[in-house]
């Protein structure tokens, strides 16, 4: 019988715990699931409150510590726990499973023969209201996901699934074990950036793996107050950039003090940009800003590499 791991990663959030758990426990799946939390050195009651859970009726809740601070280094501990499992469920620890997501999962898995599968982040303000600045075109970089009503297969990185809610067939980590989330774009703590699940959904789209859309695969984010400024879409971006500049821009032979002309040009033009709409008022000042802040982090990127 296959089996399948439900899975969290978790940092300095035990009060949402109890409710994240019972709602994982709650879910329908046609094969035998268990639970597993993935402690991240948490510094406040997390490991009081998941051994007191794991006590709990329902689908067995394990955890596990992993003592190498940051994302990334959580989610390939969760990837070694779940190898001798089928299929492995990644959500958030901000995050909510609305009813069905792991039965599609495994319907996607099992069934249609995705590699990879993922639905819809729905975004949660009902505790902490809505920003009327905040517009619709920047939802999708608080993680909300929503590619319409019907499943379709994935083919470029223009229909994009996160860790919010994605599954993923265990025969891909168990045959490359090179295949993990990649260090270079970690996160430590509760800080601005990341994007290793962003370059692993990249590398199966390079690897032609069978990527599935399943909207039924849908989870309520919770988001922070702290994520609900302008501010935190500028350094988002900025950090973006950083890391586009550090890892993944090719090696120019024009350069001029370390950096390539033309990526101080690109700079400069996007800054004016957004200068000029910010002082005229103009929609999508803070779009524009964003684009400028990603332009500028891989600028200090590209130059940190020399």
């Amino acid at each position: 019988m296959p089996l399948l791991t439900f899975a969290f990663c978790t940092y300095n959030r035990a009060d949402r715990l109890e409710k994240l758990v019972a709602a994982m426990r709650a879910q329908s799946c046609p094969i035998p699931f268990e639970v597993l939390a993935i402690n991240n050195n948490s510094t406040d009651s997390t490991t009081e409150v998941l051994t007191q859970l794991a006590q709990f009726p329902g689908p067995t809740l394990r955890w596990v510590t992993e003592p190498v601070q940051g994302i990334v280094a959580a989610r390939n501990r969760g990837i070694a726990e779940a190898l001798d499992s089928d299929i492995l469920v990644y959500i958030d620890d901000d995050e909510i499973p609305l009813p069905g997501l792991i039965e599609a999962a495994a319907d996607a898995i099992l069934n249609e023969g995705a590699e990879c599968a993922g639905g819809r982040v729905e975004m949660d303000f009902t505790t902490i209201p809505r920003p009327p600045w905040l517009e619709d075109d920047l939802l999708g970089f608080l993680a909300a996901v929503n590619h319409g009503a019907d499943a379709f297969w994935i083919q470029d990185a223009s229909t994009p699934i996160w860790t919010a809610n994605v599954a993923y067939d265990m025969r891909l980590f168990r045959n490359d074990l090179t295949l993990r989330f990649d260090k270079r774009f970690d996160r430590v703590g509760n800080v601005v950036g990341g994007g290793s699940d962003a370059i692993m959904f990249r590398t199966l789209l390079e690897r032609k793996a069978r990527i599935r859309y399943r909207p039924e695969m849908a989870v309520l984010h919770t988001v922070e107050e702290w994520r609900l400024t302008r501010s935190y879409f500028l350094k988002l971006h900025y950090r973006a950039g950083l890391r586009h500049g550090q890892h993944r821009l090719p090696t120019y032979h024009k350069i001029y003090l370390g950096l390539p002309p033309f990526l101080v040009t690109q700079f400069l033009r996007q800054a004016a940009k957004a200068i000029g709409m910010q002082l005229t008022g103009r929609p999508g000042a803070l779009r524009q800003g964003m684009n400028a802040s990603h332009a500028f982090g891989a600028l200090m990127g590209y130059r940190s590499r020399s």
